[in-house]
């Protein structure tokens, strides 16, 4: 399975609580900071739902 390198690239203050949190369960901490998921249907919602936040690209496994 392909992985995702996610990173933070604008700060979600001024957005909802539900969108803070969803940030800090894709495993960041601070702003420019880029994480490595595993490519699944839950981790794509998550991004979905913060796209305004991140930046995504898909790499190899």
């Amino acid at each position: 399975m392909a992985d995702l390198h996610i990173t933070y690239r604008k700060s979600a203050i001024g957005y909802g609580q539900d969108q803070k949190d969803t940030i800090k369960k894709l495993g960041f901490r601070r702003l420019g900071q880029t994480v490595v998921q595993a490519d699944s249907p839950a981790i794509r919602g998550m991004v979905f739902k913060v796209t305004h936040l991140v930046d995504v690209q898909e790499g190899g496994s």
